[in-house]
């Protein structure tokens, strides 16, 4: 599988949380479609097919993630 270089995923994160404070705001329609774009980059970027997933995935391989920091996944 291809991997996205390590300098991709912080843009994509960043950029995805912004737009989502914008969303939230109310300026929906133009928004929600570059929201949208994000969130395909970010699942391409990161191999799956869900953005939470996907923002998970990218929170591991961002540096200074620890290898085995699996605290997202754990159950409570």
């Amino acid at each position: 599988m291809l991997m996205a270089h390590p300098a991709v995923l912080p843009g994509l994160v960043d950029r995805y949380w912004a737009l989502s404070v914008l969303d939230a705001a109310g300026d929906a329609s133009p928004v929600r479609r570059e929201i949208r774009d994000v969130e395909h980059a970010l699942c391409v970027a990161t191999g799956t097919t869900d953005v939470h997933a996907a923002l998970i995935a990218a929170r591991h391989r961002l540096p200074g993630a620890g290898a085995l920091d699996d605290s997202v996944l754990a159950p409570r």
